[in-house]
């Protein structure tokens, strides 16, 4: 019996740790889909094609090209801002509505990522030098070590970024175009410049996550962004549900990019208690809906119960 339990605790760790540092890598695409959920309040569908766009590009880049691999997640993240491009003319410029216009975009994606990948659905990293390999062979650490390492250095690259590019002019504008797009048009700014941008960068982040993901994971997928939109707005949420109590701006992108990491090692530990692993979208789906309703339903029952006592005092 102590064996049993041994092995298992030992497999679950194990377990929470690929989870983690798999999370931290998805938490990259979570702070993309966080500047269209939660600043201009738009669920973004082009992430589950510009996710699979910068595995994709990036993958043929090193295979075929024999490009660096630190310079192929540069340019996977370019082809990912150009995905976003196309999403915000759509919307922007020809008025199609923004979950419309990614999910034309996304379609349009599929075939893209197929081309890109010689009509071939999935391609292998197992004997190409990738960005770990290489800080492997120079560092001598550990892959393990290296990818939780380097994985953090770039999210908090990023969140710092963010943070300060949300702070200039243009990203002060951007997130006032999500609070009241009204009243900032009637300052002057160009609103449909601010949601172009928004999902230029949104995009390129996601597209830069999926060429991590594909260089981590050893091989590249045409599929590899199904459900990603899904995975970004249950990690979103379950950041608010953890760390809502933080209210500086940095603290809420660190709480996006921690919540995909909670999210990843949630689905580590159902998966090695037994849950079926085609199980994982519907969980997904069900931790987003919960966290999104519960909410909703605890203000209402708040209201109620603060009109009852309200009536129940002016009856006395």
């Amino acid at each position: 019996m102590v064996t049993f339990w041994i092995t298992f605790l030992t497999g679950l760790l194990f377990s929470l740790r690929g989870g983690l540092i798999q999370g931290i890598f998805w938490s990259i695409m979570v702070l993309g889909v966080y500047i269209t959920f939660r600043l201009l309040d738009i669920a973004d569908m082009t992430v589950d094609g510009s996710f699979a766009l910068g595995g994709c590009v990036c993958v043929m880049l090193v295979v075929n090209k024999e490009m660096n691999p630190a310079l192929a997640i540069v340019i996977a993240t370019f082809a990912g801002c150009v995905a976003g491009a196309v999403t915000g003319i759509l919307h922007t410029v020809f008025e199609i509505p923004a979950i419309l216009a990614g999910i034309l975009t996304q379609i349009s994606l599929w075939s893209i990522n197929l081309r890109i990948m010689g009509g071939k659905s999935n391609i292998p990293l197992l004997k190409t030098r990738t960005i770990f390999s290489d800080l492997v062979d120079v560092t001598g650490l550990s892959s393990t070590v290296v990818y939780f390492i380097l994985g953090f250095v770039i999210c908090v690259i990023m969140v710092v970024l963010l943070y300060w590019f949300f702070g200039t002019e243009i990203g002060s504008a951007l997130r006032a175009t999500g609070n009241n797009e009204d009243m900032i048009r009637a300052l002057g700014v160009d609103t449909k410049m601010t949601k172009l941008l928004a999902l230029i960068l949104s995009n390129g982040l996601v597209a830069m996550s999926g060429a991590l993901v594909a260089q981590y994971q050893k091989y590249g997928d045409v599929g590899m962004g199904a459900g990603a939109i899904v995975i970004g707005l249950a990690s979103i949420v379950i950041g608010e549900v953890l760390f809502g109590w933080l209210r500086s701006f940095w603290c809420k992108l660190a709480a996006a990019a921690a919540g995909a990491c909670v999210y990843f090692m949630i689905r580590a530990f159902v998966l090695r208690l037994g849950m079926n692993a085609n199980d994982m979208k519907l969980l997904s789906a069900v931790i987003v809906a919960l966290a999104l309703c519960i909410p909703v339903v605890l203000q209402k029952w708040e209201l109620k119960r603060s009109y009852s006592e309200k009536g129940g005092d002016e009856s006395c």
